[in-house]
């Protein structure tokens, strides 16, 4: 009888153990449990895809993204847009920028080329933007910016207009001929018209700005006083623009 008692005893010892380890939740399950996560897609009233100019080297896998984030309209019909712009290489986004454009209009375009001259190719870390209506009369905004591989900064900014060949543009020039140089000149070019012969007109010089590399960021200084210019010579509308 002690040895049936025993069986018993066994038996019911082992079908407690085989309960047990059935209660306890397998390693395996537990990690093929993953938490999903949800991530909100960023909303933009309106995409442009911006290309660059084709010039030697250019790559279609190089653009910009410019996003429109929100527009608002003042009492004077002014609107102001506010973008974000992200720059893509070989179709990786590497940097991004927001800007805030006061006095756009309806059918603007933007464009975009690479180094400070139309002679520099994409070896550049230059990159110079351009947002405005394509059309005599219309003011654009320019936007020069360093790429260096993530590292992104915006040197400058201005404003053009040409209207029938008259108006005003900037001349960023290079002295060292490098593509990545550590300084630079730029300077405003305007030519107004003679009120009293139509075939004649005022070149005028304007904003001369010298701007230097320094600890990895670009400063600027004035060499002529703001807004006066500092050079003029009368030109005939033809001569003036042979020489561009």
């Amino acid at each position: 009888m002690k040895i049936q008692y025993l069986f018993i005893l066994a038996f019911f010892i082992s079908c407690q153990k085989e309960k047990n380890i059935a209660d306890i939740p397998s390693v395996a399950n537990q990690e093929n449990k993953t938490e999903e996560v949800t991530i909100a897609k960023e909303k933009f009233l309106k995409t442009d895809t911006i290309s660059f100019y084709e010039t030697a080297g250019t790559t279609k896998n190089s653009y910009i993204l410019a996003h429109l984030l929100n527009q608002k309209i003042d009492k004077d019909s002014v609107i102001t847009g506010n973008y974000q712009l992200d720059f893509y290489r070989n179709k990786i986004k590497t940097a991004s920028s927001k800007l805030t454009i006061k006095g756009t209009t309806e059918g603007s375009e933007w464009s975009a080329s690479y180094g400070l001259s139309a002679s520099d190719t994409k070896n550049s870390s230059f990159i110079q933007i351009s947002y405005g209506y394509p059309a005599c009369g219309y003011a654009h905004d320019n936007y020069l910016y360093q790429l260096n591989n993530n590292n992104l900064e915006l040197v400058h900014e201005w404003i053009t207009m040409s209207d029938s060949g008259w108006g005003s543009s900037v001349e960023l020039t290079n002295p060292s001929g490098k593509s990545n140089p550590d300084f630079f000149y730029c300077k405003r070019v305007a030519f107004e018209p003679d009120d009293e012969n139509e075939e004649m007109g005022y070149e005028k010089h304007y904003d001369s700005i010298v701007f230097q590399l320094k600890n990895k960021l670009w400063t600027k200084k004035m060499l002529s006083v703001e807004d006066k210019p500092y050079f003029e010579k009368k030109r005939s509308f033809d001569e003036f623009h042979k020489q561009q």
